[in-house]
């Protein structure tokens, strides 16, 4: 029998100093996450590393928090929100401080683990809270301000990062979100109230064993393949076998507990599972793409790391200002009418995409990315808060770690596809040339693979346009 041992009087909530506190760390948290994808680079060329090896500080990343996030429906019941925060801030304070002074690229990535621990305690723990505090009718924009400040850190990242570059050194980037990170710590434990129930389930050790072989073992497979064996390696097949295996094994035991550590029976509601399926699909198209084109930009083009976060300026920002408009649509509305378009507009802007080259103009590449975001928007937010409203509030919790671990697992299967894809690319066109150490030939290789890369994004569009014509409006019954 499951104890409550916090009571919660809805109307001595205070909303905005919450959203505050919470939205002004995921934005460092966001900003931190883009700002370092623009310095790869950079980063290969001062550390001696390869694309491979540079993916693992992203890859690294997700793979902790594949590991992490499933576990936090557990923690949401076992711990106090002010707990978790504190947490989750004082973990991303000190990632970031070990990242600012790392001389090696093994002490940047034990920086990206420590952060990424951090970031996997506040996305459900924000998720959660929103869904608490708010009511159904005016989540969509409250999840829209969440779209608004999280979108808006990736656009400025890129930027603020290429001007750090060029001027000071990688490091800054980490020692700019610093004293960031530290006011947002303060902020919360100032403002942050209590808004959960502590209900202390029994914690099932080979639940959480089970879960973190799956969900590590598979983002781990796809990732390695992303490294020079490739797909025929028995490191990421033997991996990506274990996690399925053990994925299939913790399903199967969370089934028949009585308290199990994700509720699976999340899934039996339709539009929630529909939900999680476009949310994958989307994070899947966004990394992907959003690993791919900053590269291109830099190696394909020539482009300063600074110039190239300038170019993906303008559609982060759009994007950013459409999450608030759209929320507003989706409370008037529902999905159906934002996340069909929204699909379309996605895939035939990765088609355009897939022709990019060498005479690309800046132009064509900031109105392509800007009708990306455009398209992006109008997906993501409606139909992850479509999902999770037809949950009943004691599946909150579980709603969430569900919706953040596949969001983590489909970003790194999403990017290990599209390297992978991309250095397939370069090798088929290499092989059928007779001087490969012509600088022409390594940029057409070059060209060739992140063309392919495009078109991978586009098909998951595709498919995601598709089932979108299935979704349907919840109309929630339990309100708060």
């Amino acid at each position: 029998m499951q104890q409550e041992t916090t009571q919660i009087d809805p109307k001595k909530i205070k909303a905005l100093p919450i959203l505050i506190a919470l939205l002004l760390s995921g934005f460092i948290g966001m900003f931190s996450e883009t700002a370092l994808n623009v310095a790869l680079s950079d980063l290969m060329q001062l550390l001696s590393i390869t694309p491979a090896t540079a993916q693992w500080l992203t890859t690294g990343y997700l793979l902790t928090l594949g590991m992490l996030v499933p576990v936090s429906g557990m923690l949401l019941q076992w711990f106090t929100t002010r707990q978790l925060f504190v947490t989750s801030l004082a973990f991303s304070i000190l990632g970031t401080l070990i990242a600012a002074l790392a001389p090696s690229f093994e002490m940047l990535l034990t920086a990206r683990v420590v952060q990424a621990v951090g970031t996997g305690l506040l996305l459900p723990l924000m998720f959660n809270t929103i869904l608490i505090i708010f009511p159904a009718e005016k989540r969509g924009a409250a999840m829209g301000m969440i779209g608004l400040v999280i979108m808006v850190a990736p656009a400025i990242g890129p930027t603020i990062a290429g001007l750090l570059i060029e001027n000071l050194s990688w490091h800054w980037i980490f020692w700019l979100a610093l004293p960031f990170l530290i006011i947002s710590l303060v902020c919360g434990i100032l403002f942050m109230q209590n808004v959960t129930k502590i209900t202390k389930p029994k914690i099932d050790a080979l639940s959480i064993l089970l879960s973190s072989a799956g969900f590590g073992g598979i983002v781990f497979g796809f990732s390695s393949a992303g490294e020079a064996a490739g797909w025929s390696s028995p490191k990421v097949i033997i991996s990506i076998i274990i996690g399925v295996v053990s994925l299939a094994l913790f399903g199967i035991r969370q089934k028949y507990m009585k308290q199990p550590m994700i509720n699976l029976r999340a899934f039996k509601f339709p539009m929630f599972s529909m939900g999680v399926l476009m949310v994958f699909l989307c994070m899947m198209v966004i990394l992907s793409s959003m690993l791919i084109l900053p590269m291109y930009l830099i190696r394909g083009q020539g482009y300063t790391a600074f110039k190239a976060g300038l170019i993906l300026l303008p559609g982060g920002i759009i994007n950013g200002i459409m999450s608030p408009i759209m929320g507003r649509l989706f409370d008037k509305y529902g999905p159906k009418w934002l996340v069909i378009p929204g699909l379309a507009i996605v895939s035939v802007t990765l088609w355009f995409f897939s022709s990019i080259s060498a005479t690309s103009t800046i132009a064509f590449i900031i109105v392509l990315h800007s009708t990306l975001m455009i398209g992006v928007s109008m997906v993501f937010m409606p139909a992850q808060t479509n999902g999770i409203n037809q949950l009943p509030r004691e599946l909150y919790p579980d709603g969430t770690a569900i919706m953040n671990t596949l969001q983590q697992v489909a970003g790194a299967i999403g990017t290990a596809l599209a390297v992978s894809i991309m250095a397939a690319g370069q090798k088929s066109y290499m092989s059928g040339i007779t001087n490969p150490e012509d600088p022409s030939h390594m940029l057409a290789a070059f060209t060739q693979g992140v063309q392919g890369a495009f078109l991978f994004a586009m098909t998951i569009g595709i498919v995601g346009f598709i089932i979108a014509f299935f979704i349907k409006r919840v109309i929630v019954q339990h309100q708060k």
